[in-house]
This record gives structure tokens, sequence and C-alpha cells, in this order.
């Protein structure tokens, strides 16, 4: 192969103008004294040797132009095995999404991605990694080494990049933007993850043929097929397959209503019940019940308050064979027979079947009163206190006795009252 650079400096040198220059002031001198010089020159050979040297540097000059002419060759050879190389490099291309990689390791591992393997186990907890790399960074957390903390809240991280993530939450910049929705996002993964939903690009494919937007969705999908479920409530024992449904079940244990309205401040267990009670406040409910009147924003809320006039009881309990209009109902009172009291105060750990009934005993810590009586400043942990309460104020007597007509504002009163006619009886 010839050698580019040494051609280069003797095409440099060739350009130099010091040749063609000497060749033209010897072409003057021969014209300008022509026969005169040609007998005093005779004898001297320097003419000759000028003219032999003129001849070299043609066929050097030639030489160069030859070389060149390699040089040129072998780049555009050159650039051929390039461009072919690279095509051979692009061959690994992915079959679902289309992806090209360049090397197999790459390759290997974004298929991964689709398949849902993950090789690499954790030593010490089981838990299995589509790479190395995850792997140990996984170890760190065993190690329980975290060098980078937040400066706003001091939660500290295994990494400088998970610190980064997490400033993010402290910050309301959201910089990625979806180009068929406009919603925006704090970081660029969630960003493509949500356009998938638009484009419903579903790479992430289960054995049973179903797919999915992210690998995530996939892993918890396999576990219907394992039948793994890897989180536990510490309340009653219970598994789940995902750890949100984990956390929105220690919710019934707790009571726990982290959602809040903010147009009148109640609070709600799940989002759902958020975004429906929201409609309460933004729409005119429309679906009235033509027993009691009362108003509905939807269908199936009505459908679900018709249950109440219903005298059909479907649900009936196994130990006494109570009947009720609810599944929900029966399987509260159930919890009676059993003695299962998975409602447990976080404050002093006394315990409850029912989440209404531990909401109402955690309101003796907290001191809330949310009852509050419209005719004098008194106000109430129950709606039912204030509902006997405000009777004092309207006079309102819903309970009657059937024997002799009178009336009674609280149920204790009218029980004591019938008890008088039982004993007169006997």
């Amino acid at each position: 192969m010839v050698n580019i650079e040494f051609v280069k400096e003797e095409i440099d040198d060739m350009t130099d103008p010091e040749p063609s220059r000497i060749k033209h002031e010897d072409t003057e001198e021969q014209t300008g004294t022509e026969v005169k010089e040609e007998i005093d020159d005779m004898s001297d050979p320097e003419p000759s040797r000028i003219k032999y040297e003129d001849s070299e540097e043609q066929t050097d000059w030639v030489e160069v132009k030859q070389q060149r002419h390699e040089v040129n060759a072998v780049e555009e050879e050159h650039c051929k095995i390039k461009a072919s190389r690279k095509d051979v490099i692009q061959l690994h291309i992915c079959t679902q999404c289309g992806k090209g990689f360049r090397h197999k390791g790459h390759f290997k591992k974004h298929m991964r991605i689709h398949t849902g393997e993950k090789p690499y186990t954790c030593p010490q907890c089981g838990k299995n990694f589509a790479d190395p790399s995850s792997l140990n960074y996984h170890l760190l957390v065993h190690s329980g080494e975290k060098p980078f903390n937040c400066d706003q809240c001091d939660k500290r991280f295994i990494s400088s990049s998970s610190l980064k993530n997490h400033l993010k939450v402290h910050s309301d910049e959201k910089p990625y933007l979806c180009s068929f929705c406009g919603k925006s996002f704090k970081s660029l993964h969630s960003c493509k993850q949500h356009q998938k939903i638009h484009n419903e690009v579903r790479d992430h494919v289960c054995e049973c043929g179903k797919s999915f937007t992210t690998a995530v969705q996939l892993k918890q999908h396999q576990r219907i097929h394992t039948g793994e479920k890897p989180y536990k409530c510490s309340y009653c024992g219970k598994r789940f397959i995902a750890s949100g449904s984990l956390k929105r079940h220690v919710r019934v244990h707790t009571g726990e209503k982290p959602y809040h309205c903010s147009q009148c401040g109640e609070t709600f267990k799940y989002t759902s019940g958020l975004k429906n009670h929201l409609h309460t406040h933004s729409e005119k409910p429309s679906f009235g019940c033509d027993q009691c009147g009362k108003k509905f924003i939807s269908l199936s809320q009505l459908k679900y308050h018709l249950t109440v006039h219903s005298d059909e009881k479907p649900y009936v309990c196994s130990f006494c064979g109570k009947s009720f209009s609810r599944l929900a109902h029966c399987k509260e009172h159930q919890k009676t027979h059993n003695e299962v009291r998975d409602h447990v105060c976080c404050e002093c750990g006394k315990s409850f079947t029912k989440a209404d009934c531990l909401k109402r005993h955690q309101r003796i810590h907290s001191g809330e009163k949310p009852y509050k009586c419209s005719y004098c400043d008194r106000s109430f942990t129950e709606s039912g206190n204030l509902k006997r309460h405000e009777r004092v104020h309207t006079g309102e007597k819903p309970y009657h006795c059937t024997q002799c007509g009178k009336s009674f504002n609280q149920l204790a009163n009218l029980v004591t009252h019938i008890k008088k006619h039982c004993s007169v009886s006997e």
C-alpha cells in the first residue's frame, strides 16, 4: 500500500514554482545570443546538464501524478470498505420494533425488553435483572450505602442520577411535552412511555400473545401465569401482584384517605372516588330515584342506589343466614362472626371490623369534628350524632309508637317507651 503522507509531501514539493522558473530563464538565454553561445558552449557541458535536469523533473512529475492517482484509488477503496463494513454492522435488526444495532450484545440486551427475560439474579433477595449493570446497582440497596443526599428534603440516594431525577419532584418544571395531546412530563422516559398510548405501540409481548406498552406492565401480567404475588399485607396477610394494589389495600386497614376535594374538603381512599365526587361540583345530577327523589350524576350510581329500596337481598351470611342487598355489606357483616378486626388504629393499636368504625375512632385522637350544627356552634364526630342533635332545634320526632301514637326524637327513647306498654300489659 502506498504511503499517503509521503506522496502528499512530494506533491507539495512539486507545486513549488522554482523548476519552471529555471527552465524559462534558460530558454531566454538561448534565444538572445543563439549562434555565439552555441559555439562558445560546445566545449562546456553545462547546458546539456540543465536539459537533463529538466527532463528528469518532467519524469518525476509524471511519477507523482501516477502516485496521486494510486492514492485516490486507495482512499476510494477504503471508503467502500468502510461503507460495506457499516452495512454488515447494521445487520442486527429487531423484528418487533425495527430498531437496529451494531453489536450483537446490544441487540440481545434490547430483545429482553420485549421478552421480559431477566437472567441476572440477586443472590441476596432473588430479584432478577435484564443486565449485569442493573444488578450491580441493585446490590447497593443491600449494602445500605447512599452517598448522595437531597439538600431540600434530606432524602438519600445510591447514585447521582437518582438524585437528579428526585430533584425534579421539588421543581414544577415539566419540559417534555406530548406531541399528540400536549401533556407535560418531568422526564423524557415518562413522556415516551405516554406517547405509546397514542401510537398504540405495544412492544412488550407475553407468551400468551397479550401485549403491553411498558416492561412493568408485562411483568405484572406474567405473574398471572406464574401465580407469583410478592407483595404481602402486614395486617391480614393478603398478597398482591403489584405494589400499587398493596398500597390501595392497606388503606382499608388504616382508614387513610389521601385524596382531598379542593372545593369541599371531603377525602377519599382512591383517585376514582375523588374523580366521581368532583362531578357533583361540576355537573348537575340528572338521574333521579323515582322512590325517594334522590338524584345522581350517573346511571350506574342510580342503579346501585335502587338496591336500598329493593326487597331483594341475594347475599346471605354463611354463619347466621342474614341476607344483604350488597356483597360488600355481607362481607363486612361476616367479619363479626370471624372476629376479623383488620382495621387497626396506628395511634393506639385498637382494631375494628369496618373502615368507617376506624375512621370515627381516629377522630378521638385528632379531635376532628367535621359535622357542624347549622343552628348553633356545636360540632360532632359523626353525622348520626349531628342529626339527633338538630332535632332539638327543629322539633322533629320521626319515631312513633304504634300502640299509642306518641312520637320521639330518638330511637332509644321510643324503645324505652315501648317497654312501658309491655310492663303494663303484663
